[in-house]
């Protein structure tokens, strides 16, 4: 596996791939926002993307990535309040790991992200007919396309958000555990990313400014509100 690491502190960048470089991975390096970009030319399959540039801040290069490339961008950095985390997902990167990290954990979020890029969404795209879901009357969720609109207005998920609201969009009414949503967003059962399950949850629900489109069930999980005109359904918690 390919990987570009953007780390403007050369001593840090120097051991980190080293380490990876152990593990099997194709390292590349890059200090400088401008490198970054002239590298990704280079195809890499994951960035590692430090916020602390010399040329240019790490958020808006992520932003000038995702216009460029669907790579994957894990945002490694010491910056690990919510608002940065929150933005961070916002503009498109698909997972933010704060400094310092276990080096085990970092290499799983790797693979993870890595798996999910090749892999279908979470309800499997099915047939043409699954393929269109209309969410409490303004959302539309076309799976198959891969496409989100708010009262007709495409709005910009990143593939774990889109994966996130296609699994909670399956039954609409039916609580999803949180155990579930990270098993089929996630591949794992890693407990730790609950917290990045609320970090995307915060930013789908900012993305689709749709006031209770996703409720939360205190200590169980998350449900996608019923169109108006629609029973609610009945059962245990998923």
């Amino acid at each position: 596996m390919r990987l570009l690491v953007v780390e403007d502190d050369i001593r840090v960048a120097a051991a980190l791939s080293s380490v990876l470089r152990r593990h099997g991975f194709h390292v590349e390096l890059a200090h400088t926002a401008v490198d970054a970009l002239e590298r990704l030319s280079n195809g890499p399959d994951v960035i590692l993307l430090d916020l602390g540039l010399p040329d240019r801040d790490g958020f808006e290069l992520c932003a000038r990535i995702r216009a460029l490339s669907d790579v994957p961008v894990i945002m490694v950095t010491a910056r690990g309040d919510v608002r940065s985390r929150i933005h961070g997902l916002h503009l498109g990167a698909d997972d933010y790991l704060v400094k310092p990290y276990d080096l085990g954990e970092l290499m799983a979020r790797i693979h993870v992200v890595s798996r999910r890029r090749s892999a279908p969404g979470p309800a499997g795209e099915r047939t043409q007919s699954a393929g269109d879901v209309l969410i409490g009357g303004r959302v539309r969720l076309d799976r198959l396309r891969r496409v989100v609109s708010v009262d007709g207005v495409p709005t910009n998920l990143t593939r774990k958000e889109f994966d996130l609201l296609t699994v909670l969009a399956r039954e609409p009414g039916v609580v999803f555990r949180r155990e579930q949503i990270i098993s089929e967003v996630w591949n794992t059962t890693w407990q730790g990313n609950q917290r990045t399950l609320e970090v995307h949850i915060a930013s789908l629900r900012a993305k689709l400014k749709v006031p209770g489109a996703i409720e939360t069930v205190r200590g169980v999980g998350y449900r996608m509100s019923v169109p108006a005109g629609n029973p609610q359904p009945e059962g245990p918690a998923r």
